[in-house]
């Protein structure tokens, strides 16, 4: 049986916490949650899950989740988000896993609950994400705040039944709230890594978006909030160049 370590990161996840650690029960060895000072009742909730507690001030999401599982019992981890739950078939998948856990690593599908609506087009399913391995043979690498999980040449990987439930946003308030405080972060990355502003990505890129995630991703089949999340995609696009054009233009009038 191969030991597993359960590791997550939080800022005021009362609502998400329990629901994601209760998902865990009898497949975790361990867990360790990296909380960023949370003002919430987060840490009473991961205490009466068992969860070893940690905090540090937040630096990016790859920092934050590298530093987290420097705190881990074991070496074979399986990374979540604190509103992120296994459902049954993939808890089933990871315990027959342990038995036998021969590959470096394994992805599965993730499926995002949307103000109440599963979305499976949008471009949002299958969202394959790679959160169980071996840690010794990868690392959180990626663009903030957008990070992946990046294993070693040659890693063996494989893939596991099931869905990862994700449980994004409850209302158009708080995705609207997320996609200027993201664009903001993706703007600001860019401009450090030098990446010009451009005329024709603000025009296209935000078209092309909406036309790939709504037409040929099929979005028109989550109905109302298929839309909305195909619209907001595009203008979380349009703000990424709007903000890259500000930094870029404040850099010009300070020589």
């Amino acid at each position: 049986m191969t030991p597993v370590s359960v590791v997550v990161i939080t800022f005021n996840e009362e609502k998400n916490i329990g629901r994601c650690l209760e998902s865990v029960k009898g497949i975790a060895d361990d867990i360790v949650v990296l909380d960023s000072f949370s003002k919430d009742n987060t840490k009473s909730i991961c205490d009466a899950h068992g969860a070893r507690f940690f905090e540090h001030h937040f630096d990016g999401h790859i920092e934050q989740k590298n530093r987290a599982i420097s705190y881990a019992k074991y070496p074979h981890v399986l990374s979540l988000d604190a509103d992120e739950a296994l459902n049954e078939k993939l808890r089933k998948e990871i315990k027959a896993i342990k038995e036998n856990f021969e590959a470096d690593g394994y992805y599965f599908n993730r499926l995002t609950n949307y103000c109440g609506k599963w979305i499976r087009h949008c471009g949002w399913y299958p969202d394959r994400k790679l959160r169980l391995w071996d840690s010794r043979k990868g690392k959180w690498t990626g663009e903030n705040p957008h990070d992946r999980y990046e294993m070693v040449k040659n890693a063996d990987i494989r893939y596991l039944k099931g869905d990862l439930l994700h449980y994004s946003f409850y209302t158009i308030e708080q995705h609207m709230y997320t996609i200027n405080k993201f664009s903001s972060i993706a703007a600001n990355m860019r401009f450090k890594r030098g990446q010009r502003f451009s005329y024709f990505r603000l025009w296209i890129s935000p078209l092309w978006k909406f036309f790939k995630s709504y037409i040929l991703k099929g979005g028109f089949r989550d109905g109302f909030y298929g839309y909305v999340i195909c619209k907001n995609s595009a203008h979380s696009t349009f703000l990424k160049q709007v903000k890259l054009y500000q930094l870029w233009h404040k850099e010009k009038t300070k020589k």
